[in-house]
């Protein structure tokens, strides 16, 4: 398969082009970036807002292209330019370009955001929507027969750059306190979901490879937080006791949800979005997608910050300082 990947040189890019090149595929990387193609694809230097930007790749014939992009004007540009040299094209969206995270088990026909009207993203706030343009567009100009739309959840495993995936398994491996505590949410029904960047990788290769076209939803298996956070502990070989404080403790004292400085990753407080961890997979699956176990997954994540550093220490999560300030703040509180 010659192969045209529109990225290549960032964390999923890489490992888009690093599996198709295992698969003996031919790759080419075209990206704007300082960053390195994996060894093996040929790299073609462009900025996508430019209206040349896929000139050279517009006059070579492609069996697929994979675009990762998040704004719609690289996507509505990229479409008209190689729709006559293509002949499938697979959009990595975002399960965030549905309208609903509220049913549990929802699947590919679930309504997605209204499509973002602008070329570019005034703000994150606007990602689901804009996704949810770049699919219109994908699907406009390719059809349904030759598109094929990749609904990631949250992605995870070694190298995460949003520091989301490794902070449970880092917390246990080395607890900021001499009491080996963990502070976590008391959210026992609360779905998480990790899909490996690796099983991703290997399913996007399989889409442009294969024949299979339409939406797929790609998660990881579906855990309660509790359950995550045990395959976390038993990842580090840590003894380390789970200290569990009930949301509205947390929120008093200003620990943020999901991600970011100050956070507990991966928490969710509000019910109606429970369903974004616990989306159906059967078309994937059916597709090709397959998962290897959390543990691997989160064992991986924290030999590779081991041997690398943490690839974004500001990224998530609680600081050694923050989490000893409200773990004691929690043991002298009065119930």
């Amino acid at each position: 398969m010659n192969l045209l990947l529109l990225g290549g040189t960032a964390w999923l890019g890489h490992a888009v082009a690093k599996a198709a090149i295992g698969e003996g595929h031919d790759v080419t990387c075209l990206a704007r970036g300082s960053a390195p193609a994996p060894e093996g694809a040929r790299f073609v230097r462009a900025d996508r807002d430019a209206d040349d930007a896929l000139h050279e790749v517009s006059e070579e014939r492609w069996d697929a292209v994979v675009d990762l992009a998040s704004e719609p004007g690289r996507v509505r540009r990229a479409v008209r330019a190689l729709e006559p040299v293509a002949a499938k094209y697979v959009f990595v969206s975002s399960c965030s370009a549905y309208a609903s995270h509220a049913t549990i088990g929802a699947d590919e026909s679930t309504e997605l955001l209204p499509a973002l009207e602008a070329d570019a993203m005034a703000s994150m706030e606007q990602y689901g929507e804009a996704k949810a343009a770049c699919e219109q567009a994908v699907r406009h100009a390719f059809g349904e027969r030759r598109a094929a739309i990749v609904r990631p959840g949250l992605i995870g495993g070694p190298g995460d750059p949003t520091g989301r995936t490794s902070y449970w398994v880092r917390r246990f491996a080395a607890p900021s306190n001499e009491e080996a505590q963990v502070l976590a949410p008391d959210t026992p029904e609360l779905p998480t979901a990790i899909i490996d960047v690796r099983d991703l990788a290997d399913f996007i290769v399989a889409l442009a490879a294969g024949s299979a076209t339409g939406a797929f939803n790609a998660l990881g298996d579906a855990h309660p937080l509790p359950a995550h956070l045990d395959s976390a502990r038993a990842a580090a070989g840590s003894p380390a006791e789970i200290v569990a404080a009930p949301e509205a403790w947390l929120q008093d004292r200003e620990v943020a949800q999901w991600m970011g400085p100050r956070s507990l990753p991966l928490w969710i407080a509000a019910r109606d979005w429970y369903g974004m961890n616990a989306r159906s997979t059967e078309r994937a699956r059916a597709a090709g997608l397959t998962l290897r176990p959390l543990g691997e997954t989160l064992t991986d994540s924290l030999r590779h910050e081991l041997e690398h550093g943490i690839p974004n220490p500001h990224g998530a999560g609680l600081t050694d300082a923050e989490e000893r300030e409200l773990l004691a703040d929690f043991a002298n509180a009065k119930w």
